[in-house]
C-alpha cells in the first residue's frame, strides 16, 4: 500500500507520445501518401530498377509525400477548424500546428539527399515536383492555377522512375502526358466535396471558379483523355490492356454525365472507374522503353 507500480509509472508517459504519432499519421494525409507511393515503386519495378534504387525512389517520393501533408494540414488549420472539418488532427487540437510544421520540414529535408541518390536529373525533377506542392499548399490553391502543381507532381512521378534507372534515354512522352492528366483530374476529384466551404473561407482555385456541377461533369474527362494516350501513344496497336481501358472509359464517363441529374455523384463514381482503368495501364504500359 503507497508503494507505486513501476509498470504503471514506466508505461504513462508513453501515451502522449503515441496519441501524437497517431494524430501525426491521420495528419499526413495517408490514403494519398500510401497510394502516390505505392505507384512509384511499381513505376520504378516496370522500369527495371534493382532493389536498392526501388527503395531509394520510394523512400524519396514517400518523403516528400508526408512533407506535403503535414504541410497541408498545418497551413489549413484554422480554415479546418473555422469549417468544422472532421478528421483534421490539428484542427480538433490532436497534435499542435508546430509538431506538424517541424514534422512537414524534416521530412522535406530527408527527402532532399533520398531524391537526390536516385540521380542528379531524377533528384532535381521530383524536388521541383515536391516544391510545386508546397506551392499549392501556401498559395496557388486560391488561384486559376490550381490545377498546375498536381499536373507537375503526376506528370514527373513516371519521370522520376524512369531517370532513376541508370543509362535510360529519358521518361516516354506518353506516360509523363497521361500522368498529368491524372493529376488534373486528382486535383479536381480532391476539391469537388469541399467546393461551398472553401468558397466561404476565400478560397478560389479553379474547381471553385468553375462551380461544383462543372467541375463534377468535367472530372472524367482527363481521365478519359489519358487512358487514350496510353492506349494509343506508344508505338504499335493498343494491345489487350489498351482495348479494355478504352472500352471501359468512354462508356463509364458517358454513363456518369447521364445519371449526373438523377445521382449527383454519378460523374464521381464515373472518374472512379475510368481512373482505376486508366492508372493500371499506366503501370502495365507507361514504363514501356522509348
Amino acid at each position: 500500500m503507497g508503494t507505486p507500480d513501476p509498470s504503471r509509472a514506466y508505461v504513462a508517459p508513453a501515451w502522449p507520445l503515441r496519441r501524437t504519432a497517431g494524430a501525426l499519421a491521420r495528419s499526413c494525409h495517408p490514403g494519398p501518401v500510401v497510394a502516390v507511393t505505392a505507384i512509384a515503386g511499381a513505376l520504378g519495378a516496370g522500369v527495371g530498377l534493382d532493389a536498392l534504387r526501388c527503395a531509394l525512389l520510394v523512400a524519396a517520393v514517400l518523403s516528400g509525400q508526408l512533407s506535403v501533408g503535414w504541410c497541408n494540414d498545418a497551413f489549413d488549420a484554422r480554415r479546418d477548424a473555422a469549417a468544422g472539418r472532421r478528421g483534421k488532427p490539428v484542427a480538433d487540437g490532436s497534435v499542435n500546428r508546430r509538431t506538424v510544421w517541424t514534422a512537414a520540414f524534416t521530412a522535406a529535408l530527408l527527402c532532399v539527399p533520398f531524391s537526390l541518390a536516385c540521380g542528379p536529373l531524377a533528384g532535381a525533377t521530383h524536388l521541383t515536383a515536391v516544391a510545386a506542392a508546397w506551392a499549392y499548399n501556401l498559395k496557388l490553391k486560391a488561384t486559376v492555377l490550381s490545377w498546375l502543381p498536381y499536373a507537375i507532381g503526376f506528370g514527373t512521378l513516371p519521370a522520376v522512375a524512369a531517370l532513376t534507372l541508370p543509362g535510360r534515354p529519358g521518361p516516354t512522352w506518353w506516360a509523363v502526358t497521361a500522368g498529368a492528366l491524372l493529376g488534373l483530374a486528382a486535383h479536381l476529384g480532391d476539391v469537388l466535396p469541399d467546393i461551398e466551404d472553401d468558397l466561404c473561407h476565400g478560397v478560389t482555385g479553379l474547381p471553385h471558379r468553375l462551380g461544383a456541377t462543372t467541375t463534377a461533369l468535367l472530372l472524367p474527362v482527363p481521365l478519359v483523355a489519358a487512358s487514350a494516350v496510353l492506349a494509343l501513344g506508344p508505338p504499335g496497336p493498343p494491345g489487350p490492356w489498351g482495348a479494355a481501358t478504352l472500352a471501359v472509359a468512354a462508356p463509364a464517363a458517358l454513363a456518369g454525365l447521364l445519371f449526373a441529374r438523377t445521382w449527383r455523384k454519378a460523374p464521381l463514381a464515373a472518374a472512379a472507374v475510368v481512373a482505376a482503368a486508366a492508372v493500371t495501364l499506366l503501370l502495365v504500359r507507361g514504363t514501356a522503353p522509348v
